[in-house]
């Protein structure tokens, strides 16, 4: 069997990421390093992922708003913890002005130093805290609910396309509460709108969970995440939702008067996830011919490609498509009218074919002068391309049929690439009793181990630093304690062999 792709996952998985992404034509290289062009095919995908997501956020009584690119750095240094955890990615603006050099180049200005640095967003609690301490001024102000939509800068040395880049996009959310309890309320209630949304919109099986102290977000009182294994086993972090506790109130003075006249502070949170999750998809549906694009997310959920020859019966064929189109538009899918292109392209029908089937497109019609007499349609199932012997599973097809099918076959498509993901990583969740069996588990030449599952008693200080040391010799992390334990069962921490609270999730991670 031939493929599409010049690298198939097994052979490096690696290599074969980064291929889907240029035959896919998701992204490419910008020329400042860690920052991509993000292509039409893989910013519609993002522009699906915006608009399903940004109508949930919506939903929960969320407004949209936009707050500066540049913060100044003393907004910063208000927040200790904040600033030490973020300070190695800083980008920061030091001058507004440049000169020529009198070599042909261009240097900053000396006389147009700015008074202070500027830092170029790498998260926005800081300036949004600022501007809370001034919208909150009574408990009547509260609760504050605001979303945005942006691009942030983190300046990472080891990039990867949508996975890690120095700028990405992403949503944050941040709120103000009046106590504790409904912080941490909204921090879970957003947490599960991200599991839902990962598992109904983009296919992919995550589980909901707490993260460990050491990898809580820097000034954070507690970091839930949603966790997604990827077809190499490895975890990826596909979004965050953070309870910050009064840490960033008593820095930016976020403060009200309560209904007996008494001064309190704020509880906050903060919430995103970014462009990371097109790289998760990637990973999660790819297959050795490319992309496989949940049809919720697809950009076009149906691409026709007219089969034309230079004769004059291409133009029947032509109108054909178009009343296909036209046809196919006025059905629904998902909850939503189906998203149908009719690409005319000057370039051969096969080779239009194979490059949609790299991108990913649920379904591709092809239709030919034959196909037009017979009132027929060939339709190509991206989630199934092949029969067993290896052929491609081209199912010829009466228009009417199949348009008026159309619908139930893009929801199967959704489904089956969800069922699949849930059981890859199902299959791949190990549970482990002692610290040998993690040892045996992620030997030196076990190939694609999964995750384990382990009985922990939640260690913190210099005990959780040794914990760490001894999880980093294996190049392992913990991903998150999952939310829905299934009845705690008794037994000895594998760390420190007490009695364990809860179980946790181990795994090699991007």
């Amino acid at each position: 069997m031939k493929h599409a792709l010049p690298v198939t996952r097994e052979a490096d998985f690696a290599a074969w990421y980064q291929s889907v992404i240029t035959e896919a034509d998701l992204a490419e290289e910008s020329g400042v390093r860690g920052c991509m062009v993000i292509r039409p095919w893989g910013y519609g995908i993002w522009e699906r992922i915006q608009r399903l997501l940004d109508d949930q956020i919506k939903a929960t009584g969320h407004e949209n708003c936009y707050f500066p690119l540049f913060i100044p750095l003393s907004y910063f240094e208000k927040e200790a913890e904040h600033v030490e955890g973020f300070a190695k990615e800083m980008a920061v603006v030091t001058h507004h002005r440049l000169v020529a050099d009198g070599k042909g180049g261009l240097v900053p200005d000396p006389e147009a130093k700015l008074e202070e640095p500027l830092v170029v967003r790498p998260t926005s609690e800081t300036v949004i805290g600022t501007a809370f301490s001034r919208w909150v001024q009574s408990w009547r102000d509260l609760p504050v609910l605001i979303n945005q939509w942006a691009n942030v800068v983190r300046w990472e040395m080891r990039t990867r396309m949508f996975l890690r880049t120095s700028e990405f996009l992403w949503q944050e959310g941040h709120t103000a509460h009046a106590t504790a309890e409904e912080a941490r309320e909204e921090t879970l209630k957003i947490l599960e709108l991200y599991r839902r949304f990962s598992e109904d919109c983009l296919a992919v099986h995550v589980i909901a969970g707490e993260k460990p102290e050491n990898e809580r977000f820097p000034g954070a009182v507690a970091t839930y995440s949603i966790e997604a294994m990827m077809q190499d086993g490895k975890a990826l972090q596909a979004g965050t939702s953070h309870f910050l506790g009064t840490n960033f109130a008593k820095a930016q003075n976020i403060r009200f008067q309560n209904a007996n006249g008494e001064l309190e502070l704020a509880n906050t949170t903060s919430w995103g996830v970014s462009t990371r999750m097109i790289g998760g998809v990637i990973m999660v549906h790819g297959d050795d011919d490319g992309l496989r694009v949940p049809p919720k997310i697809a950009p076009w959920q149906v691409v026709i490609v007219p089969m034309l020859r230079d004769k004059p019966e291409d133009e029947e064929v032509v109108g054909y498509c178009r009343e296909l189109q036209a046809a196919l538009a006025g059905q629904s899918a998902l909850g939503e009218p189906v998203r149908a292109l009719l690409d005319l392209k000057p370039a051969k029908a096969a080779n239009k074919r194979w490059g949609w089937v790299k991108k990913g497109a649920p379904i591709i019609v092809e239709v030919g002068p034959r196909d037009a007499a017979g009132g027929n349609v060939s339709v190509l199932r991206r989630d199934r391309l092949y029969r067993e012997d290896g052929k491609l599973d081209s199912a010829i097809l009466p228009r009417d049929g199949f348009v008026g099918e159309v619908g139930a076959t893009l929801e199967a498509i959704q489904t089956a690439l969800h069922d699949q993901s849930v059981e890859k990583l199902r299959a791949r969740i190990t549970p482990v009793d002692d610290w040998a069996g993690v040892e045996a588990h992620f030997a030196e030449g076990v190939v694609n181990p999964g995750w384990v599952d382990v009985r922990w008693v939640r260690p913190t200080g210099a005990e959780l630093d040794q914990v760490v040391e001894r999880l980093k010799a294996l190049k392992l992390t913990i991903r998150n304690a999952p939310t829905a334990q299934t009845g705690h069962d008794e037994g000895p921490c594998v760390f420190t062999g007490r009695p364990s609270v809860e179980r946790i999730l181990i795994g090699r991670a991007y």
